[in-house]
C-alpha cells in the first residue's frame, strides 16, 4: 500500500526515529500508525515519545479551591499573547470558580457562555479544553500547583492518619514539593498497583522482541535472558511510577522514601492517594 509522506513525518515527530525507518515500519504495519510505532520500539529505533506536548495549542490552566473541593480548567486560545491578556486571565479565573461551584467534570451551558463572551471580546478562537473536579475526605488534603504562567497544572491528594498533619509545616512543604515533582516528571502511574495489565504485557512483549533481535543475546541461557527481561521491567516501573522515582529535591532517594522520612519526622502516617497532571495543549 502507498505510505503517505505526512504519516512518515508524523511518526518521526512522535518517535524521533529516522525517516526511512519510519517509512519501513509503516510499510510493514500496512499503514497502521500504532503498530508502526510499536515496531520502531521493538527495533530500538524510537526515541522518547514527544507525545501531545508538541501540540501548537496555546492557553492557560486555572484552579479554584474551596477547602476539600477543587476545580481545574484549561482555557485554550490561538496565541501565547492572548494567554497573557488580562481579560483572558479574568475569564479563566471566572470559569474555574464556576466549574467549582457546579462541581463540573465537563463543559456545560454556563461555562460555554463565559467562553463565548471572552471570545467575542478578544476576537480569537477560544475553547474550554479541560474541566476536572476533585474532592477530598476529612483525612485527606488537596494541593494545587501552577507552573510557567499556568502552562502546567498539578493537583496532589495526600492522606494522613490525623487531619492535624496538614497544619504541619514539614508535611505541607513535602506536599508542595510532591506537586513540583509531578510537574517536573509527569509520572505515568502512582505505583505498580495502578499499572494496567495490558500496558505491562505490551512492554514485556517489546523487551522480549528487543532481546530476540540482539545478536549478543543469541547464545545466552534461558534463565539469563529471563533475568535480563525482569530487570528491564523493574527499571521501567521505577521510571514511570511516581513513588519509585528519584525525588525532585533529592534524586538519591525515591518519592516513597522521602514520604516515609517526613512521616517519621512528624509522627504522622502519610500516603499519596492520587495526583493529576495537566499541560496546555496536551490531552
Amino acid at each position: 500500500m502507498e505510505i503517505k509522506a505526512s504519516d512518515v513525518k508524523a511518526l518521526r515527530e512522535k518517535t524521533g526515529a529516522g525517516m526511512m525507518d519510519c517509512k519501513k515500519a509503516l510499510t510493514e504495519a500496512n499503514g497502521d500508525f500504532a503498530a508502526a510505532e510499536k515496531l520502531l520500539r521493538e527495533w530500538g529505533m524510537a526515541g522518547v515519545e514527544k507525545r501531545a506536548g508538541r501540540a501548537t495549542n496555546e492557553g492557560r490552566i486555572f484552579v479554584a479551591q474551596n477547602g476539600q473541593e477543587l476545580a481545574l480548567i484549561e482555557l485554550a486560545c490561538e496565541t501565547d499573547f492572548v494567554a497573557r491578556n488580562d481579560d483572558f486571565i479574568k475569564a479563566g479565573t471566572k470559569l474555574a470558580e464556576a466549574a467549582l461551584a457546579s462541581k463540573a467534570t465537563s463543559s456545560n451551558e454556563q461555562l460555554e457562555a463565559i467562553v463565548k463572551d471572552i471570545a467575542s471580546l478578544i476576537k480569537e478562537n477560544i475553547t474550554l479544553k479541560r474541566v476536572a473536579y476533585f474532592s477530598a475526605a476529612a483525612d485527606e488534603n488537596l494541593h494545587a500547583y501552577l507552573h510557567g504562567e499556568g502552562r502546567i497544572g498539578v493537583v496532589v491528594k495526600v492522606k494522613a492518619n490525623d487531619a492535624a498533619a496538614f497544619s504541619n509545616e514539614k508535611v505541607n512543604a513535602f506536599v508542595h514539593d510532591l506537586a513540583l515533582h509531578v510537574a517536573a516528571f509527569n509520572p505515568m502511574f502512582l505505583d505498580e498497583s495502578r499499572v494496567p495489565e495490558a500496558w505491562l504485557a505490551e512492554q514485556k512483549e517489546i523487551f522480549a522482541k528487543q532481546v530476540e533481535l540482539d545478536e549478543k543475546m543469541k547464545n545466552k541461557p534461558a534463565n539469563v535472558i529471563d533475568g535480563i527481561l525482569k530487570g528491564k521491567i523493574r527499571k521501567l516501573l521505577a521510571e514511570v511510577c511516581l513513588v519509585d522515582q528519584g525525588f525532585v529535591r533529592d534524586e538519591k532517594i525515591t518519592v516513597a522514601a522521602a514520604l516515609a522520612q517526613v512521616a517519621k519526622e512528624t509522627s504522622f502516617s502519610l500516603s499519596i492517594s492520587d495526583y493529576y497532571f495537566a499541560k496546555v495543549g496536551q490531552n
